[in-house]
């Protein structure tokens, strides 16, 4: 038995790239690869940075259902975690993971209008390690093992 929220944790502060889907006006997945997340609390919340007039935003704004994905190629295991996602256009959270360097994308700064952070909250996952996988929920009183 290994402790989910520690293993996962780790393959997810290990990654240089991060998947995050939306579903489109078709109900259709549409995937795309980003940087990690800027900050995560747990395998619960994670935040991460965009521009507000991406087509992502739009759709996420139309429908919160989304899943992030994580991925170790080296040893072929990877973590899919489902929830919701906000669009967050307040001061706090935009200055809450605003880094040294973000003005090479948004260049009028942390009020930059085209800045925007996607808020991830989870509410399951699936974690595949092994050739096996295993579906674990995600609650207030995390205690899920995984075999």
């Amino acid at each position: 038995m290994i402790n989910v929220e520690k293993t996962i944790g780790n393959l997810i502060d290990k990654q240089s790239v991060s998947f995050i889907s939306s579903v489109d006006c078709m109900g259709f997945p549409n995937t795309k690869a980003m940087l990690p997340p800027r900050k995560r609390e747990g395998i619960k919340t994670f935040y991460f940075t965009t521009n507000t007039s991406s087509m992502r935003v739009g759709q996420y704004k139309d429908n919160e259902n989304a899943c992030i994905y994580f991925c170790d190629k080296r040893f072929f295991r990877g973590v899919m975690l489902r929830g919701i996602m906000e669009v967050m256009e307040d001061e706090a959270s935009r200055q809450m993971i605003w880094r040294n360097g973000d003005t090479m994308y948004y260049p009028q700064g942390v009020n930059d209008p085209d800045y925007c952070v996607l808020k991830f909250t989870a509410v399951d996952g699936r974690y595949y390690s092994n050739f096996h996988s295993e579906v674990f929920n995600i609650g207030e009183s995390f205690k899920t093992t995984i075999s």
